[in-house]
């Protein structure tokens, strides 16, 4: 199966105060050349979806050979990022939504994602009950990712399409673990 990750990466970072993208990991490097390093090491292609106000966070990824989505809806939160950028995959059999502030997700947990996937089924993993991300959507969920808006993404999806959801158990706590505050970053690097 063709299978593509979208890294959403086009958020604002008004919880954060300044740009989590950028924000210096243990180790020193960024959180999303952090997430990258991860997506990349899944041996999927994919695509990173920014704000068109990150011109120097695009020419950086470019000069990385990383393909970049530039979405004028980014404004409207996650759902119009989504929806814009889920019309630029449909090459794709199956998408991986992932969240370019969850640097710890491990590269195996994609391919694991993948794996579960087919043009019909939504695939959520989980950890001790509980849902994660990335979420996979097979192509057949297009159109319904197409027609999202606001900041909510596609969680309701889950819910009126439950009979195609399969949920994926892992071991990998990361699936819950994305920083949206200082504070956030701090509990996670000290734990």
């Amino acid at each position: 199966m063709n299978v593509g990750i979208l890294i959403l990466a086009a958020g604002r970072s008004t919880r954060f105060g300044t740009d989590k993208r950028l924000a210096t990991l243990p180790g020193g490097r960024r959180v999303l050349d952090t997430t990258l390093s991860k997506v990349r090491a899944s041996g999927l292609k994919f695509t990173v979806c920014l704000g068109v106000n990150d011109k120097h966070i695009a020419d950086q990824l470019l000069q990385e050979n990383v393909h970049c989505i530039q979405c004028h809806r980014a404004d409207e939160g996650m759902g119009g990022t989504l929806a814009e950028a889920s019309g630029h995959i449909l090459g794709w059999d199956a998408v991986i939504v992932a969240l370019g502030d969850m640097p710890w997700t491990a590269s195996d947990t994609y391919r694991k994602v993948a794996a579960r996937l087919s043009p019909e089924v939504i695939c959520v993993p989980s950890r001790e009950g509980r849902r994660g991300h990335p979420v996979g959507f097979g192509s057949n969920f297009y159109s319904q990712l197409q027609s999202l808006g606001g900041d909510t993404g596609a969680r309701h999806l889950l819910q009126r399409f439950s009979k195609h959801v399969v949920e994926l158990p892992l071991d990998d706590s990361a699936i819950h673990r994305d920083i949206d505050t200082p504070a956030d970053l701090r509990a996670i690097v000290a734990s």
